[in-house]
């Protein structure tokens, strides 16, 4: 089955893994307990030479708790606009914008808690999501990050 991503850079793809992938696991586990973004929650860890450098989780613009349980039922004003995935996120403030993403939150906490030289080469894992937006594949280029994964059929999961 051919995927159509809605963006891949030229001469990039997306691998898959298990979910027992324990690099996938700590996605998981990082997007269940650090996203503030309920509507479309994501976790993603940079891994080099089988050691996890850094992870990060997609962020709300909202930070009041009853503004981030509406939104997470609904109250999503790219959701009313019917916005196509990875576009418009100035429409609604509760949506995490892509400096927010899970994936550029992982490569920041990666060159923050090593170094740009240490993260370059170094692989990508994301959980609760099925691609991965422009801005987000331009952050992960520039830092030099050699493959993305995401879980198994996550095209059917998290689409």
């Amino acid at each position: 089955m051919e995927i159509k991503y809605p963006y891949l850079p030229n001469g990039r793809s997306i691998l898959y893994v298990q979910g027992s992938n324990p690099f996938m696991v700590e996605a998981m586990r990082i997007r269940n307990t650090q996203s503030t973004d309920k509507w479309h929650p994501t976790g993603a860890v940079i891994v080099k030479d089988g050691k996890i450098l850094g992870g990060g989780a997609n962020q709300s613009g909202f930070k009041n708790p009853h503004l981030i349980e509406a939104h997470a039922n609904g109250w999503c004003v790219r959701k009313w606009f019917k916005a196509k995935s990875g576009t418009k996120y100035w429409l609604c403030p509760g949506c995490s914008t892509n400096k927010k993403h899970a994936e550029n939150m992982a490569v920041r906490d990666a060159i923050k808690k090593t170094s740009a030289k240490e993260v370059n080469g170094a692989d990508l894992y994301l959980y609760g999501h099925w691609w991965c937006c422009k801005e987000c594949w331009d952050g992960m280029i520039g830092a030099g990050i050699k493959n993305v994964y995401l879980l198994e059929n996550s095209w059917n999961i998290f689409k």
